[in-house]
Protein backbone atom coordinates (compact mmCIF):
# COMPACT_ATOMS: atom_id res chain seq x y z
CA UNK A 1 0.00 0.00 0.00
CA UNK A 2 2.99 2.15 0.44
CA UNK A 3 4.16 3.75 -2.61
CA UNK A 4 8.23 4.18 -3.12
CA UNK A 5 10.09 7.13 -4.46
CA UNK A 6 12.03 7.28 -7.96
CA UNK A 7 15.47 8.16 -5.44
CA UNK A 8 14.57 6.34 -2.90
CA UNK A 9 17.08 3.60 -3.68
CA UNK A 10 20.11 6.13 -3.93
CA UNK A 11 19.03 7.43 -0.32
CA UNK A 12 17.90 4.82 1.59
CA UNK A 13 20.87 3.39 4.08
CA UNK A 14 20.88 -0.49 4.91
CA UNK A 15 20.22 -0.94 8.85
CA UNK A 16 24.10 -2.18 9.48
CA UNK A 17 25.50 1.35 8.10
CA UNK A 18 24.41 3.03 11.37
CA UNK A 19 26.71 0.31 12.74
CA UNK A 20 29.47 1.15 11.64
CA UNK A 21 30.10 3.69 13.92
CA UNK A 22 30.23 1.46 16.72
CA UNK A 23 33.34 0.60 14.50
CA UNK A 24 34.78 3.80 14.18
CA UNK A 25 38.54 4.05 13.82
CA UNK A 26 40.74 7.19 16.16
CA UNK A 27 40.87 9.05 13.10
CA UNK A 28 37.51 9.19 11.90
CA UNK A 29 35.87 12.45 10.88
CA UNK A 30 33.38 14.90 10.29
CA UNK A 31 33.07 16.19 5.73
CA UNK A 32 29.92 17.31 5.58
CA UNK A 33 27.31 19.06 7.70
CA UNK A 34 23.85 19.75 5.86
CA UNK A 35 21.59 22.14 8.13
CA UNK A 36 21.93 20.58 11.74
CA UNK A 37 22.88 16.90 10.44
CA UNK A 38 26.63 16.17 10.23
CA UNK A 39 27.87 13.00 7.84
CA UNK A 40 31.23 11.19 9.15
CA UNK A 41 33.96 9.86 7.05
CA UNK A 42 32.56 6.28 8.23
CA UNK A 43 29.01 6.84 6.99
CA UNK A 44 30.62 7.69 3.66
CA UNK A 45 32.71 4.77 3.08
CA UNK A 46 30.20 2.19 4.75
CA UNK A 47 27.45 3.52 2.20
CA UNK A 48 30.19 3.57 -0.95
CA UNK A 49 31.20 -0.21 -0.16
CA UNK A 50 27.67 -1.24 -0.56
CA UNK A 51 27.16 0.88 -3.71
CA UNK A 52 29.85 -0.90 -5.28
CA UNK A 53 29.01 -4.02 -3.81
CA UNK A 54 25.22 -4.07 -4.85
CA UNK A 55 26.45 -2.43 -8.60
CA UNK A 56 28.80 -5.71 -8.77
CA UNK A 57 25.86 -8.18 -8.16
CA UNK A 58 23.96 -6.45 -10.46
CA UNK A 59 26.50 -6.60 -13.37
CA UNK A 60 27.30 -2.82 -14.23
CA UNK A 61 29.72 0.18 -12.76
CA UNK A 62 29.26 3.14 -12.46
CA UNK A 63 32.14 6.06 -13.58
CA UNK A 64 31.72 8.07 -10.62
CA UNK A 65 34.03 7.90 -8.02
CA UNK A 66 32.08 5.79 -5.36
CA UNK A 67 32.77 7.85 -2.34
CA UNK A 68 31.77 11.29 -3.89
CA UNK A 69 28.63 9.44 -5.17
CA UNK A 70 27.62 8.06 -1.64
CA UNK A 71 28.23 11.75 0.06
CA UNK A 72 26.07 13.19 -2.68
CA UNK A 73 23.18 11.03 -1.63
CA UNK A 74 23.75 10.91 2.72
CA UNK A 75 23.78 15.03 2.23
CA UNK A 76 20.43 14.72 -0.47
CA UNK A 77 19.22 12.79 2.23
CA UNK A 78 20.15 15.20 5.13
CA UNK A 79 19.13 17.96 3.30
CA UNK A 80 15.21 16.20 2.72
CA UNK A 81 15.52 15.04 5.99
CA UNK A 82 16.16 18.62 7.12
CA UNK A 83 13.44 20.31 5.26
CA UNK A 84 10.97 17.52 6.12
CA UNK A 85 11.32 18.85 10.15
CA UNK A 86 10.90 22.32 9.10
CA UNK A 87 7.98 21.82 6.83
CA UNK A 88 6.07 19.38 9.56
CA UNK A 89 5.64 16.60 7.10
CA UNK A 90 4.95 13.14 8.66
CA UNK A 91 5.53 9.71 7.46
CA UNK A 92 2.97 6.51 8.29
CA UNK A 93 6.37 4.36 8.63
CA UNK A 94 5.94 1.82 11.60
CA UNK A 95 9.46 2.47 12.73
CA UNK A 96 9.46 0.61 16.10
CA UNK A 97 8.06 -2.30 14.38
CA UNK A 98 10.89 -2.18 11.55
CA UNK A 99 13.57 -1.61 14.29
CA UNK A 100 12.37 -4.69 16.29
CA UNK A 101 12.18 -7.16 13.11
CA UNK A 102 15.32 -5.92 12.36
CA UNK A 103 16.99 -6.69 16.09
CA UNK A 104 15.23 -9.80 16.07
CA UNK A 105 16.66 -11.12 12.69
CA UNK A 106 20.40 -9.46 14.08
CA UNK A 107 19.81 -11.52 17.43
CA UNK A 108 18.55 -14.60 15.39
CA UNK A 109 21.87 -14.57 12.98
CA UNK A 110 24.31 -14.06 16.05
CA UNK A 111 22.81 -16.50 18.26
CA UNK A 112 22.11 -14.56 21.04
CA UNK A 113 21.80 -10.59 22.82
CA UNK A 114 25.24 -10.79 24.32
CA UNK A 115 26.60 -12.34 21.30
CA UNK A 116 25.44 -9.34 19.06
CA UNK A 117 26.52 -6.29 21.81
CA UNK A 118 29.44 -8.13 22.09
CA UNK A 119 30.09 -8.08 17.63
CA UNK A 120 29.16 -4.33 18.06
CA UNK A 121 30.77 -3.30 20.94
CA UNK A 122 27.43 -1.87 22.64
CA UNK A 123 24.94 -2.49 24.43
CA UNK A 124 21.24 -3.37 22.69
CA UNK A 125 19.26 -0.62 24.26
CA UNK A 126 21.81 1.45 22.11
CA UNK A 127 21.63 -0.32 19.00
CA UNK A 128 18.06 0.20 19.08
CA UNK A 129 18.24 3.53 19.36
CA UNK A 130 20.87 4.13 16.49
CA UNK A 131 19.06 2.19 14.35
CA UNK A 132 15.64 3.93 15.45
CA UNK A 133 17.36 7.05 14.68
CA UNK A 134 18.31 6.04 11.19
CA UNK A 135 14.88 4.93 10.23
CA UNK A 136 13.45 7.80 11.17
CA UNK A 137 15.61 9.73 9.01
CA UNK A 138 14.94 7.77 5.77
CA UNK A 139 11.08 7.42 6.48
CA UNK A 140 11.41 11.60 6.41
CA UNK A 141 13.36 11.87 3.83
CA UNK A 142 11.17 9.60 1.65
CA UNK A 143 8.09 11.17 3.04
CA UNK A 144 9.65 14.64 1.87
CA UNK A 145 10.58 13.65 -1.18
CA UNK A 146 6.91 12.17 -2.01
CA UNK A 147 6.01 15.40 -1.16
CA UNK A 148 7.32 17.34 -3.37
CA UNK A 149 7.13 15.39 -6.26
CA UNK A 150 3.23 14.16 -5.49
CA UNK A 151 1.70 17.22 -7.48
CA UNK A 152 3.93 16.68 -10.86
CA UNK A 153 1.54 14.92 -13.57
CA UNK A 154 1.91 15.12 -17.75
CA UNK A 155 -0.40 15.81 -19.95
CA UNK A 156 -1.02 14.43 -23.73
CA UNK A 157 0.72 17.02 -25.28
CA UNK A 158 3.84 16.95 -22.59
CA UNK A 159 4.12 12.83 -23.56
CA UNK A 160 4.07 13.67 -27.46
CA UNK A 161 6.64 16.28 -26.90
CA UNK A 162 9.01 13.83 -25.14
CA UNK A 163 8.48 11.32 -27.53
CA UNK A 164 9.29 14.08 -30.44
CA UNK A 165 12.50 14.77 -28.66
CA UNK A 166 13.82 11.71 -26.51
CA UNK A 167 16.45 9.81 -28.46
CA UNK A 168 14.90 7.15 -30.38
CA UNK A 169 17.98 4.59 -29.42
CA UNK A 170 16.49 5.53 -26.08
CA UNK A 171 13.20 4.11 -26.67
CA UNK A 172 12.33 0.71 -24.59
CA UNK A 173 12.20 -2.29 -26.94
CA UNK A 174 8.21 -3.36 -25.52
CA UNK A 175 8.86 -7.53 -25.88
CA UNK A 176 6.17 -9.88 -27.13
CA UNK A 177 2.69 -9.23 -25.23
CA UNK A 178 -0.26 -11.08 -25.05
CA UNK A 179 -4.17 -10.55 -25.40
CA UNK A 180 -6.18 -12.85 -24.06
CA UNK A 181 -9.96 -13.50 -22.50
CA UNK A 182 -11.01 -16.37 -20.13
CA UNK A 183 -14.23 -17.94 -18.18
CA UNK A 184 -13.61 -18.59 -15.06
CA UNK A 185 -15.54 -20.42 -12.23
CA UNK A 186 -15.60 -20.96 -8.56
CA UNK A 187 -16.69 -24.30 -6.65
CA UNK A 188 -20.23 -24.67 -5.86
CA UNK A 189 -19.89 -25.26 -2.56
CA UNK A 190 -18.13 -21.60 -2.22
CA UNK A 191 -20.50 -21.07 0.79
CA UNK A 192 -20.37 -24.00 2.54
CA UNK A 193 -15.90 -23.01 2.62
CA UNK A 194 -16.67 -19.74 3.35
CA UNK A 195 -18.36 -21.24 6.44
CA UNK A 196 -15.43 -23.74 7.44
CA UNK A 197 -13.20 -20.57 6.96
CA UNK A 198 -15.46 -18.01 9.20
CA UNK A 199 -15.24 -20.92 11.63
CA UNK A 200 -11.59 -21.42 11.87
CA UNK A 201 -11.20 -17.62 12.24
CA UNK A 202 -13.66 -17.32 15.30
CA UNK A 203 -11.60 -20.21 16.97
CA UNK A 204 -8.61 -17.84 16.82
CA UNK A 205 -10.07 -15.26 18.04
CA UNK A 206 -11.80 -17.35 20.75
CA UNK A 207 -8.30 -18.42 21.61
CA UNK A 208 -6.42 -15.06 21.75
CA UNK A 209 -9.62 -13.66 23.67
CA UNK A 210 -9.55 -16.10 26.81
CA UNK A 211 -5.32 -16.19 26.49
CA UNK A 212 -4.60 -19.91 25.20
CA UNK A 213 -3.19 -18.40 22.09
CA UNK A 214 -1.33 -15.05 20.75
CA UNK A 215 -2.49 -13.53 17.70
CA UNK A 216 0.43 -12.32 16.40
CA UNK A 217 1.30 -16.37 17.08
CA UNK A 218 -1.78 -17.69 15.01
CA UNK A 219 -0.56 -15.17 11.82
CA UNK A 220 2.62 -16.30 11.56
CA UNK A 221 1.22 -20.10 11.72
CA UNK A 222 -2.20 -19.53 9.78
CA UNK A 223 -2.56 -16.29 7.88
CA UNK A 224 -3.19 -16.76 4.17
CA UNK A 225 -1.30 -12.92 3.65
CA UNK A 226 2.67 -13.40 2.65
CA UNK A 227 3.81 -9.70 3.13
CA UNK A 228 2.48 -9.46 7.19
CA UNK A 229 2.60 -13.30 8.04
CA UNK A 230 6.11 -13.00 9.57
CA UNK A 231 5.74 -10.17 11.24
CA UNK A 232 2.91 -11.76 12.96
CA UNK A 233 0.43 -9.82 10.65
CA UNK A 234 1.44 -6.50 11.30
CA UNK A 235 0.48 -3.93 8.97
CA UNK A 236 2.44 -0.50 9.02
CA UNK A 237 0.39 2.52 10.11
CA UNK A 238 -1.96 3.10 7.36
CA UNK A 239 -5.27 5.64 6.69
CA UNK A 240 -8.87 4.02 6.29
CA UNK A 241 -8.97 5.20 2.60
CA UNK A 242 -5.54 2.89 1.58
CA UNK A 243 -8.12 -0.02 3.08
CA UNK A 244 -10.51 -2.34 1.38
CA UNK A 245 -14.28 -0.15 2.05
CA UNK A 246 -15.28 -3.49 4.19
CA UNK A 247 -11.94 -4.40 6.17
CA UNK A 248 -11.85 -0.23 6.80
CA UNK A 249 -15.18 -0.49 8.42
CA UNK A 250 -14.55 -3.07 10.68
CA UNK A 251 -11.18 -1.22 11.80
CA UNK A 252 -12.30 1.73 12.60
CA UNK A 253 -14.51 1.50 15.63
CA UNK A 254 -12.31 -0.88 17.23
CA UNK A 255 -10.37 0.57 20.42
CA UNK A 256 -6.37 -0.52 21.05
CA UNK A 257 -6.44 -3.76 22.00
CA UNK A 258 -9.90 -5.38 20.74
CA UNK A 259 -10.29 -8.04 17.98
CA UNK A 260 -13.11 -7.82 15.15
CA UNK A 261 -15.32 -9.93 14.65
CA UNK A 262 -14.87 -11.83 11.64
CA UNK A 263 -14.81 -9.70 8.15
CA UNK A 264 -15.16 -10.20 4.82
CA UNK A 265 -13.44 -8.46 2.16
CA UNK A 266 -12.39 -8.16 -1.37
CA UNK A 267 -9.08 -10.27 0.03
CA UNK A 268 -10.78 -12.76 1.79
CA UNK A 269 -11.07 -13.13 5.27
CA UNK A 270 -10.41 -11.68 8.31
CA UNK A 271 -9.92 -10.88 12.37
CA UNK A 272 -8.24 -7.72 12.99
CA UNK A 273 -6.48 -6.22 16.13
CA UNK A 274 -5.99 -2.57 16.64
CA UNK A 275 -2.66 -1.91 18.29
CA UNK A 276 -2.78 1.95 18.16
CA UNK A 277 -4.09 4.74 16.60
CA UNK A 278 -1.87 7.83 15.71
CA UNK A 279 -4.32 10.76 13.95
CA UNK A 280 -6.08 9.19 10.85
CA UNK A 281 -3.51 6.35 10.64
CA UNK A 282 -4.40 2.86 12.30
CA UNK A 283 -1.68 0.57 13.13
CA UNK A 284 -2.99 -2.93 13.23
CA UNK A 285 -2.44 -6.85 12.59
CA UNK A 286 -4.36 -9.62 11.26
CA UNK A 287 -5.04 -13.28 10.09
CA UNK A 288 -6.30 -13.54 6.39
CA UNK A 289 -7.84 -16.64 5.13
CA UNK A 290 -9.05 -18.20 2.03
CA UNK A 291 -11.73 -20.74 1.38
CA UNK A 292 -10.10 -23.87 1.04
CA UNK A 293 -11.70 -26.50 -1.07
CA UNK A 294 -11.70 -30.38 -1.55
CA UNK A 295 -10.06 -32.35 -4.66
CA UNK A 296 -13.98 -33.38 -4.87
CA UNK A 297 -14.91 -29.91 -4.99
CA UNK A 298 -12.91 -28.66 -7.36
CA UNK A 299 -12.55 -31.46 -9.96
CA UNK A 300 -16.74 -30.80 -9.89
CA UNK A 301 -16.23 -27.39 -11.15
CA UNK A 302 -13.49 -27.77 -13.74
CA UNK A 303 -15.63 -30.87 -15.00
CA UNK A 304 -18.19 -28.20 -15.33
CA UNK A 305 -16.11 -25.46 -17.49
CA UNK A 306 -15.02 -28.46 -19.59
CA UNK A 307 -18.36 -29.16 -20.87
CA UNK A 308 -18.84 -25.03 -21.36
CA UNK A 309 -15.43 -25.50 -23.66
CA UNK A 310 -16.93 -28.39 -25.66
CA UNK A 311 -20.28 -26.44 -26.43
CA UNK A 312 -17.46 -23.33 -27.39
CA UNK A 313 -15.60 -25.54 -29.74
CA UNK A 314 -19.01 -27.17 -31.50
CA UNK A 315 -20.06 -23.36 -32.18
CA UNK A 316 -22.81 -24.21 -29.97
CA UNK A 317 -22.25 -21.17 -27.94
CA UNK A 318 -19.57 -17.87 -28.66
CA UNK A 319 -16.66 -17.26 -26.30
CA UNK A 320 -17.81 -14.06 -25.35
CA UNK A 321 -21.43 -15.26 -25.11
CA UNK A 322 -20.60 -18.11 -22.74
CA UNK A 323 -18.25 -15.66 -20.23
CA UNK A 324 -20.84 -13.54 -19.83
CA UNK A 325 -22.99 -16.34 -18.77
CA UNK A 326 -21.23 -18.57 -17.32
CA UNK A 327 -17.99 -16.57 -15.44
CA UNK A 328 -17.81 -15.49 -11.78
CA UNK A 329 -15.46 -12.65 -12.96
CA UNK A 330 -17.28 -9.64 -12.47
CA UNK A 331 -14.54 -7.35 -14.46
CA UNK A 332 -13.83 -9.79 -17.60
CA UNK A 333 -17.47 -11.39 -18.43
CA UNK A 334 -18.89 -7.83 -19.27
CA UNK A 335 -16.16 -7.22 -22.07
CA UNK A 336 -16.72 -10.68 -23.86
CA UNK A 337 -14.19 -12.44 -21.25
CA UNK A 338 -11.06 -10.01 -22.48
CA UNK A 339 -8.29 -10.21 -19.59
CA UNK A 340 -7.52 -6.44 -18.31
CA UNK A 341 -5.46 -4.98 -15.18
CA UNK A 342 -7.99 -3.98 -13.27
CA UNK A 343 -7.81 -6.58 -10.67
CA UNK A 344 -3.60 -5.15 -10.08
CA UNK A 345 -4.56 -1.91 -10.53
CA UNK A 346 -7.37 -2.17 -7.45
CA UNK A 347 -5.41 -4.21 -4.99
CA UNK A 348 -2.18 -1.82 -5.55
CA UNK A 349 -3.87 1.20 -5.83
CA UNK A 350 -6.51 1.90 -2.80
CA UNK A 351 -9.63 0.98 -4.77
CA UNK A 352 -8.85 4.22 -6.59
CA UNK A 353 -8.69 2.66 -10.05
CA UNK A 354 -7.64 5.02 -13.05
CA UNK A 355 -9.19 4.04 -15.77
CA UNK A 356 -6.74 5.31 -18.11
CA UNK A 357 -4.50 2.55 -16.87
CA UNK A 358 -6.62 0.21 -17.57
CA UNK A 359 -4.40 -2.11 -20.21
CA UNK A 360 -5.65 -5.89 -21.86
CA UNK A 361 -1.90 -6.72 -23.05
CA UNK A 362 0.29 -8.13 -21.08
CA UNK A 363 3.85 -9.25 -21.32
CA UNK A 364 5.28 -12.92 -20.04
CA UNK A 365 6.82 -11.07 -17.19
CA UNK A 366 3.33 -9.67 -15.92
CA UNK A 367 1.55 -13.11 -15.53
CA UNK A 368 4.30 -13.85 -12.85
CA UNK A 369 3.36 -10.69 -11.33
CA UNK A 370 -0.23 -10.97 -10.56
CA UNK A 371 -0.02 -14.57 -10.15
CA UNK A 372 -1.41 -15.58 -13.32
CA UNK A 373 1.51 -18.06 -14.65
CA UNK A 374 -0.81 -21.18 -14.67
CA UNK A 375 -2.71 -18.47 -17.59
CA UNK A 376 0.74 -18.01 -19.92
CA UNK A 377 0.95 -21.53 -19.60
CA UNK A 378 -2.18 -22.49 -21.30
CA UNK A 379 -1.75 -19.94 -23.36
CA UNK A 380 1.73 -20.61 -24.58
CA UNK A 381 0.27 -24.03 -25.94
CA UNK A 382 -2.62 -22.55 -28.16
CA UNK A 383 -2.79 -20.94 -31.19
CA UNK A 384 -4.56 -17.44 -31.87
CA UNK A 385 -8.45 -17.71 -31.59
CA UNK A 386 -8.05 -21.52 -29.73
CA UNK A 387 -9.69 -22.43 -26.69
CA UNK A 388 -7.81 -23.95 -23.50
CA UNK A 389 -9.36 -27.06 -21.38
CA UNK A 390 -10.50 -26.27 -17.93
CA UNK A 391 -7.16 -25.89 -15.68
CA UNK A 392 -7.61 -25.10 -11.55
CA UNK A 393 -5.56 -22.36 -10.63
CA UNK A 394 -6.02 -19.54 -8.12
CA UNK A 395 -6.65 -15.33 -8.53
CA UNK A 396 -4.74 -12.22 -7.99
CA UNK A 397 -6.25 -12.81 -4.24
CA UNK A 398 -5.37 -16.56 -3.92
CA UNK A 399 -8.94 -17.59 -4.24
CA UNK A 400 -9.08 -21.17 -5.66
CA UNK A 401 -11.35 -21.51 -8.84
CA UNK A 402 -11.37 -23.27 -12.51
CA UNK A 403 -10.49 -21.18 -15.46
CA UNK A 404 -10.35 -21.65 -19.78
CA UNK A 405 -8.61 -18.72 -21.61
CA UNK A 406 -9.05 -18.04 -25.38
CA UNK A 407 -5.79 -16.48 -27.01
CA UNK A 408 -6.84 -13.47 -28.96
CA UNK A 409 -3.63 -11.71 -30.09
CA UNK A 410 0.14 -11.89 -30.31
CA UNK A 411 1.84 -8.53 -30.21
CA UNK A 412 5.13 -9.04 -31.50
CA UNK A 413 8.31 -7.61 -29.69
CA UNK A 414 8.62 -3.83 -30.79
CA UNK A 415 10.32 -0.50 -30.72
CA UNK A 416 7.71 1.68 -27.93
CA UNK A 417 5.34 4.35 -30.61
CA UNK A 418 2.94 6.53 -29.04
CA UNK A 419 0.00 5.01 -30.86
CA UNK A 420 0.63 1.50 -29.47
CA UNK A 421 1.97 1.97 -26.14
CA UNK A 422 1.15 5.21 -24.78
CA UNK A 423 1.20 4.20 -21.14
CA UNK A 424 4.44 3.16 -20.86
CA UNK A 425 5.91 6.50 -22.78
CA UNK A 426 3.45 8.66 -20.47
CA UNK A 427 5.60 7.25 -17.06
CA UNK A 428 8.53 7.86 -19.14
CA UNK A 429 7.91 11.46 -19.57
CA UNK A 430 6.34 11.70 -15.98
CA UNK A 431 9.58 10.03 -14.59
CA UNK A 432 11.58 12.47 -16.19
CA UNK A 433 9.65 15.62 -15.48
CA UNK A 434 9.38 14.55 -11.60
CA UNK A 435 13.15 14.13 -11.37
CA UNK A 436 13.93 17.99 -12.81
CA UNK A 437 11.63 19.36 -10.92
CA UNK A 438 13.33 17.32 -7.50
CA UNK A 439 16.64 18.83 -9.10
CA UNK A 440 15.27 22.02 -9.17
CA UNK A 441 13.69 22.21 -5.60
CA UNK A 442 16.88 20.56 -4.43
CA UNK A 443 19.14 23.19 -6.33
CA UNK A 444 16.77 25.97 -4.46
CA UNK A 445 17.26 24.26 -0.81
CA UNK A 446 20.53 23.83 -0.75
CA UNK A 447 21.11 27.57 -1.99
CA UNK A 448 19.26 28.37 1.48
CA UNK A 449 20.56 25.91 3.56
CA UNK A 450 23.89 25.58 5.46
CA UNK A 451 26.15 23.05 3.60
CA UNK A 452 29.83 22.54 4.74
CA UNK A 453 31.76 19.99 2.57
CA UNK A 454 35.71 19.18 3.90
CA UNK A 455 38.30 20.42 1.85
CA UNK A 456 39.12 17.01 1.05
CA UNK A 457 35.57 16.33 -1.04
CA UNK A 458 35.18 19.52 -2.46
CA UNK A 459 36.62 18.69 -5.49
CA UNK A 460 34.43 15.45 -6.03
CA UNK A 461 32.46 14.76 -8.87
CA UNK A 462 28.89 16.29 -8.12
CA UNK A 463 25.58 15.88 -9.77
CA UNK A 464 24.23 18.85 -8.56
CA UNK A 465 26.84 21.52 -8.85
CA UNK A 466 24.99 23.77 -6.07
CA UNK A 467 26.25 21.81 -3.18
CA UNK A 468 30.16 23.17 -3.41
CA UNK A 469 29.20 26.99 -2.63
Amino acid sequence: MLKKGIWASALVLFAASVLAQSRQMMLDKVVAVVGSSSILYSDVDQYARQLTAQRRQEGYTSDRDPMNEALEALMTQKLLYNQAQIDSVQHNTDIPGRVEEQIQQMIDAEGSIPALESKHHMAIFNIREMMRQNYEEQALAQAMQSEVISKVSVIPGEVEQFYKRIDKDSLPTIAEQYVYAQITKFPKSMTAAKQRTRERLLDMRERVITGTAKFENLARMYSQDPGTMMRGGEMDPTPLAGLDPAFAAALEPLKPGQISEVVESSFGFHIIQLLDKRGQLYHFRHILLHPIFTSEELGETARMLDSVVTLIRQDSITFEKAALEFSDDPTSKMNGGVVSNHDILERFYSFNVDVRQTVTKFLKEDFAHFNALDDFNALSRLKIGEVSDAFLTEDIMSNQLAKAVKLLEIIPTHVASLNEDYLRLEEMALQEKQERVFRDWLSKKIDAMYVYIDPEFRDGEFENKHWVK
